[in-house]
Formats: C-alpha cells, structure tokens, sequence
C-alpha cells in the first residue's frame, strides 16, 4: 500500500508547474518528485524516477501528452497518469483515455477535484472530472473505435514517424531531432523520408500543414 505517492508533474509552462506543485506539497500524501516540460522530458523521468503518478498536460512541445502516455504505459503499465488539461472535448478525452491515462480533469477544476482524482486512480479507479458534460462522456462511452475517423491513422505511421513529423512542423533540424530522440542523424532522415512517401508530403511546408490538420500540433 502507497503511504506517499511520489507524483511527476509534466507541463510546458513554468508557473502552473510551480502552482501545480505548491497545491500538492501541501497535502502530506503527496511528494513531488520532479518536473518536466515536454513529453520526451516525462518519458525519460518517468524512467529515472519511477513515480507513483504522473500529472500531464496535452498540448506540448517535442513530444504532446497523448504520446508520452503511450510510451510510458508501454513500459510502465503500473504507473498511474492523470491528464489536467484545458481540453473539453470528447475527442481529447477518448484519445488520452485510449493512450493509457487512467484519469482526465480540467486545469479550472477545483484543487479538491485533483486529489480527489489523485486518490480515485491510485485506487485502481477511472477518475473523469465532473465538469466535463454528461453528453461528452456518453458518447465516449457509446463509440464505436471502427465509426470514428481519425485521419493521423489512416496511414500506418510508427510511433517514431509521428514523433518526426511533430518536430519537423515545429520547426526542429534533424540534427535537433536526432538529439531530442536519442537516435542517430541517419535513422531520423530514415524515419522523415519514410513518412514523406507514406503520406506523400513533398517539403517542410507540407509536413507542417498535415501536423496542424491532424491535431500533432497547435
């Protein structure tokens, strides 16, 4: 049984991370353990630190949440992820819900919705915030996965592929990009020329405007 649960905060903006932390040191259950600001950052601490929770925003830089959530649930089912976001709609809480979080609350939530969230998802329970309308939670619930079209996976892109092609569109080099990932100059060129011919996408500009269509970035 967890007396204090060692929580990961992952958000890009500094001052909500402080506010987000000052909220949770504040209850004796609860120990901060570290921050990240991007979505490869959170993958890489939840590794090192092995938390008991991880808070994650959605809309990140290098890496956005729904990504990080997959990639971290693969390699730590055990961990729990608590989305806080500003996103209402269903399709945010369906995609994160699918990537793995076990609870999804809103950044204009009550501080006692969040731990209360907290408390619910290190039970083994699904915490939904009780400001998300009934309507958008009926339907998640009444979806069909093979109704529901999502253009990012009507091409079969790796998970390396998206990730590249966020990058790209945010205006990263390759070289960048080779650092961000880990991976060599010559598997990023790889992966990008990859997903070019898969997408059929003929420059930066286009790369750009697939991301921006299909939600990789803002």
């Amino acid at each position: 049984m967890i007396t204090t649960a060692k929580i990961l905060i992952v958000d890009d903006h500094t001052i909500l991370r402080a506010g987000i932390r000052s909220l949770l040191t504040s209850a004796p259950d609860f120990e901060v353990v570290g921050e990240a600001a991007n979505g490869i950052d959170a993958i890489s601490y939840a590794n090192q630190l092995k938390p008991n929770v991880i808070i994650c925003d959605l809309s990140m830089p290098k890496t956005n949440g729904t990504e990080a959530i997959q990639r971290i649930k693969s390699r730590h089912p055990e961990i729990k992820i608590l989305v806080l976001t500003v996103h209402k709609a269903e399709e945010q809480v369906h995609d994160s819900l699918t990537a793995g979080a076990d609870g999804y609350v809103l950044k204009d939530d009550s501080s006692d919705e969040l731990f209360q969230a907290i408390k619910n998802i290190l039970a083994g329970k699904i915490h939904l915030s009780s400001s998300i309308c009934g309507d958008i939670v009926t339907g998640y619930l009444a979806t069909d996965n093979n109704n529901k079209e999502d253009s990012t996976c009507s091409v079969p892109l790796t998970t390396r592929e998206r990730e590249v092609i966020k990058l790209v569109a945010e205006g990263y080099r390759n070289k960048d990009i080779a650092g961000y990932l880990s991976i060599s100059l010559k598997t990023v060129e790889k992966h990008r020329s990859n997903m070019m011919k898969k997408l059929n996408l003929h420059n930066t500009s286009s790369i750009t405007s697939y991301a921006i269509k299909n939600g990789l970035i803002q």
